[in-house]
């Protein structure tokens, strides 16, 4: 039983990562709180639900069409707001994201209805592996391995691409960049539509077994942010290895104290490290 309780917490810590992602590099690029990231999750969540009931595209095909989508958005919300806030006090910048949750919130009830929705069929639907005793959900562990390879897509991108060194030296100083030729503007906007997109390929994972309705994003965006503050502000596999810690704290919180206490258990651990390492467990 133990041993089923820390797959199932490593599989979903892994999906946490790819979730954390995206809030690290808005988090260490822009230095801003994106409290909109959850309701990215969310936004393509509802967009593989659609394809699939409209066009009978399975999540996995419609992935990239997700993925685009979000990717487009996070563009545009930095042209349209977060660009007017920028540069003005940390807490301008925080609300304007508050905003733009409450926004896409109460767009999605309005348009979707509060109900909540199933992708009930798809490629993987009931398929499972079983290794002795642990048994293995297909749309939990393809959702695992997919995350796991886009957070190394992602390392790669920033740490071995000339964008992503740009992405870099933009994070560590915006002004000797731009003396170096970066056009950080381009890098900001850039950068949050990458989030963008690590969420949207997270929420069509996840759109294979979690149900889909307004609010399906926030507690992901909130523990985005303990697995940001955990792993390291703006550090990529921070966000790896801090989304593995609160996945599997998550599991053995519910599996020992109850399903009522597992968030309790991933908070006070939060808390405790950040008494120690107030930059997390690898931050610089």
């Amino acid at each position: 039983m133990i041993e089923q309780v820390a797959v199932s917490g490593l599989l979903m810590g892994l999906i946490y990562a790819l979730v954390a992602v995206g809030l690290s590099l808005t988090w260490g690029v822009l230095d801003i709180i994106n409290f909109a990231h959850g309701e990215y999750l969310m936004l393509s969540m509802y967009t593989a639900f659609w394809l699939y009931t409209l066009f009978n595209m399975d999540p996995y095909v419609s992935l990239p069409l997700a993925a685009l989508l979000i990717f487009v958005i996070g563009y545009l919300n930095y042209k349209i707001v977060i660009k007017k806030v920028i540069d003005a006090p940390g807490l301008t910048a925080l609300l304007a994201t508050f905003g733009l949750s409450l926004l896409f919130r109460n767009l999605a009830q309005f348009f979707w209805t509060p109900n909540i929705r199933f992708i009930s069929n798809t490629i993987v639907t009931d398929k499972k592996i079983e290794l002795g005793s642990v048994v293995l959900g297909m749309p939990q562990l393809v959702a695992a391995i997919g995350s796991i390879i886009m957070v190394f897509v992602i390392y790669h991108f920033i740490t071995k691409t000339k964008i992503g060194k740009a992405i870099q030296a933009t994070a560590q100083d915006k002004s000797t960049a731009r003396l170096m030729g970066i056009n950080t503007e381009k890098i900001y906007a850039l950068t949050l539509a990458i989030a963008g997109a690590a969420a949207g390929i997270a929420g069509s994972f996840m759109s294979t077994f979690y149900p889909v309705y307004p609010e399906s994003g926030m507690m992901y965006g909130l523990l985005g942010f303990v697995i940001v503050a955990l792993g390291g502000f703006g550090n990529i596999m921070g966000a790896l290895y801090g989304g593995i810690i609160i996945g599997l704290a998550e599991a053995f919180g519910a599996y020992f104290l109850g399903t009522q206490f597992k968030y309790a258990v991933v908070f006070l651990i939060y808390l405790v490290v950040i008494q120690f390492k107030p930059r997390g467990l690898f931050g610089w």
